[in-house]
């Protein structure tokens, strides 16, 4: 039974605590006990989380439990997230915690105030009770680092959750939270998402506010993950809206997503290689999967392709970090090289590189070349699905900095094996990675559902009804254990 409470969704959740059958202190009791079970240690265990907040959540679940009481005796609405747990991607500052990024060169350093995602979830009555693990400066699609170790896919040990938000998918993976942050620069949010059966949701850029000055990189944006469609699209709808400290963000707040509708009438477009991306054979089977139940559906499925290449959107994405992350990385981590992780030397490298080769406004020509490409393809189209990453699964331990082997071929550079980048480059596109099956080394495979510029609404529509179709369990890693 505790293993079911910590797996619970947040809408569920959220319907118990309101009829009073169950306390969020239950839910929160439940997921301590599965962190301090099972998440280990830096080098063998899950290690999802840099920091717990045991004490103060516990507190503040007892005050959410009263404050339901309150409510069911006067009639008054709750906030949106009161009582559920959320745990938030560390470079989401806590005021007066550590403010790390997993860099040795900002080690001990706080954060001075609470991160907009943050403001927003406490408002919202969420009880944060954890923070989660990132690679270095969230710059890696595994989650390892010198300061926080190894973090591990709970579906298969030596395998990664995926990066750079590998400890929030590991988390939810794991039962370890109900709600989690992320954030997404090239696919640090769909990625881990996809390798481990959860959702994570990229908004269109803006949509959710950050901190300047990198808030200002278009190609950025936080975001949250969750088990299911519904929660995911709950906290989008609380983090979502203009903040005073983000002159990029916009729009409302606290607007609920319809995800009804199912996809009959509709035209959905897949791509199984966006262009030239090597799709293993599982992960495309599995799209070709969700492609058929949409069809079965009664969704108008065409096949779509992209004039893409692998090498023009490594160029594209390391033109444009090199004229904005790059330089930021390089800087924070100045008088520590020596201490820095060999896949954090390759990106600062492979960025100046770039930077050299092409101008910023070459950026720009660039970025518009991939955008009209896209906007090509989706011409008629409701959205576009395509698998999340190319390979099944990346291991626990590796930098990849010389590549990946595939049992096809080898690739080399690491971002061949990842198909979200492009949807940064596209940022106004909202994308949502949801679970499209199981791969053959025993951790998940996922697809993104990409919708027109700022279109949220279609296209949690139709990640809703691959959801139900597809009928992926996420709880399986724990639950089946425990029989």
């Amino acid at each position: 039974m505790s293993s079911e409470l910590a797996f619970a969704s947040a809408t569920s959740a959220l319907s118990a605590f309101r009829a009073l059958e169950m306390s969020p202190l239950d839910v929160l009791e439940a997921q301590i006990s599965e962190i301090e079970r099972r998440n280990g240690d830096t080098t063998t265990g899950i290690n999802a989380l840099t920091e717990t907040l045991f004490d103060s959540a516990r507190l503040e679940a007892r005050s959410a439990a009263d404050r339901y009481a309150r409510c069911a005796a006067d009639g008054a609405t709750p906030p949106p997230l009161l009582g559920l747990t959320v745990a938030t991607k560390e470079k989401h500052g806590i005021a007066g915690h550590r403010l790390e990024y997993g860099l040795a060169a900002r080690r001990g350093q706080l954060a001075a105030e609470d991160h907009p995602v943050v403001q927003r979830v406490r408002t919202a009555g969420g009880v944060i009770h954890a923070r989660t693990t990132s690679p270095e400066f969230s710059c890696a699609t595994v989650t390892h680092s010198p300061m926080w170790g190894i973090t591990r896919n709970p579906w298969n040990l030596e395998m990664s959750p995926g990066g750079s938000s590998g400890g929030a998918g590991a988390a939810l993976a794991a039962g370890f939270t109900t709600l989690a942050t992320a954030s997404d620069i090239a696919g640090s949010t769909r990625i881990p998402a996809g390798f481990t059966g959860t959702v994570g949701y990229k908004a269109p850029f803006g949509r959710i506010p950050g901190l300047p000055p990198l808030s200002a990189d278009w190609y950025r944006g936080d975001g949250p993950m969750g088990r299911t469609v519904a929660d995911v699209a709950l906290l989008a709808s609380v983090l979502s809206g203009h903040h005073p400290v983000d002159h990029d963000s916009w729009g409302p707040s606290g607007q609920p997503f319809d995800l009804g509708g199912g996809v009959a009438g509709l035209r959905i477009g897949v791509s199984i290689r966006l262009g030239d991306f090597p799709v293993a054979p599982d992960v495309a089977d599995n799209t070709r999967a969700v492609a058929d139940v949409l069809a079965a559906a009664g969704a108008d499925v065409v096949e779509v392709d992209l004039p893409w290449t692998t090498e023009l959107m490594r160029e594209t994405i390391f033109t444009h970090f090199g004229h904005i992350l790059g330089p930021a990385v390089a800087r924070e981590t100045s008088g520590s090289e020596d201490r820095v992780a060999a896949y954090l030397r390759q990106f600062i490298a492979d960025a100046a590189a770039a930077a050299q080769r092409n101008s910023l406004i070459d950026s720009l020509a660039m970025d518009a070349r991939m955008r009209a490409d896209l906007a090509a393809a989706m011409s008629g189209l409701d959205v576009l699905v395509c698998p999340t990453s190319a390979v099944p699964a990346l291991r626990a331990d590796a930098d990849y900095v010389d590549g990946i082997d595939t049992p096809e071929r080898h690739l080399t550079h690491y971002w061949e094996a990842h198909m979200t980048a492009p949807f940064n480059v596209a940022n106004a596109c909202p994308v949502v990675s949801v679970p499209s099956g199981m791969s053959t080394v025993g951790v998940p495979t996922g697809v993104q559902i990409a919708g027109h510029p700022h279109d949220e609404s279609m296209m949690f529509r139709v990640a809703q009804a691959v959801e139900s179709l597809i009928g992926f369990d996420p709880s399986y890693p724990v639950l089946a254990s425990a029989q």
